[in-house]
């Protein structure tokens, strides 16, 4: 099964990152992918709240998202479009990802349950939850790649939510990122393999990428890693359409090799002493 990835350097413009999509959608058909995956906050990457606000709709009413629903069926492609910033009907915001079909049909949406508040030593300071709230449940959907873990970015650092989705029967796990430079140097690469080891699952995450036109800079190095913890596909810093063969033979090989989902137990009480 050929998957494609879409490594982009996101900007504040949402028509221009619609254009970035729409056309990525068309390369990774063009190169006989089944899906295509796309990075966090594909629509808008903005650190300006005032003027991302402007940018930011519902659902209903986002341009970006109705450009990939119209590039995916009008090119019969499924899309794990990574996430959009949105406006909740309760008004508040949102960082949601959205598993597209063929027909352009939205199959799942995701809202992000870890949100990014940290200090880092670089200097850099982030705080998602001042802005966004967090979701509430995770999701496995269906897909011509077979069954589809979704979740974004910081949620790569709690090893409960894949264990919970692989539960759910998950094959691939979806972890669409804006990773910051100090943490990917250090983090990116191992947990993600990491994430794969756990669960015997392949990993797909596709990063944005470079310094943006609000000043933050991503780390790039889009990966799949297969079940075995083996890199299939790094793209580096290099914005671009990327692929990468799925081998299910190899997953299952892998999975009678070392049972480790079949011996999960429940974690017993732990006694502090």
């Amino acid at each position: 099964m050929r998957i494609a990835l879409l490594q982009m350097n996101g900007g504040i413009e949402p028509a221009a990152n619609a254009a970035t999509l729409t056309q990525a959608i068309a390369d990774a058909k063009a190169g006989s992918a089944a899906m295509l995956f796309t990075p966090e906050v594909s629509g808008l990457v903005d650190r300006d709240r005032g003027r991302a606000a402007a940018n930011i709709q519902a659902e209903r009413d986002d341009p970006v998202l109705a450009a990939v629903r119209g590039a995916a069926a009008a090119h019969r492609l499924w899309v794990h479009l990574g996430s959009l910033l949105v406006r909740r009907d309760d008004g508040k915001l949102a960082n949601r990802g959205f598993v597209i079909d063929d027909t352009g049909a939205i199959r799942v949406r995701y809202d992000k349950l870890h949100l990014f508040d940290v200090d880092l030593p670089s200097g850099e300071s982030w705080r998602e939850s001042a802005t966004y709230t967090a979701g509430e449940g995770a999701v496995v959907v269906d897909t011509p790649a077979g069954p589809l873990g979704v979740s974004i970015c910081y949620d790569l650092r709690f090893p409960d939510l894949y264990r919970a989705l692989s539960d759910a029967s998950a094959t691939i796990l979806s972890v669409p990122a804006a990773f910051t430079r100090p943490t990917g140097v250090a983090h990116w690469h191992v947990l993600l393999r990491a994430r794969a080891i756990e669960a015997a699952c392949f990993v797909v995450a596709a990063a944005q990428t470079g310094v943006h036109e609000d000043g933050r800079a991503t780390y790039g190095h889009s990966l799949v890693v297969d079940p075995w913890g083996e890199v299939l596909l790094d793209m580096g810093e290099a914005p671009g359409v990327g692929f990468a063969d799925l081998n299910v033979a190899l997953q299952n090989d892998v999975r009678a090799r070392i049972p480790a989902l079949r011996h999960r137990r429940p974690i017993p009480r732990v006694e502090r002493l």
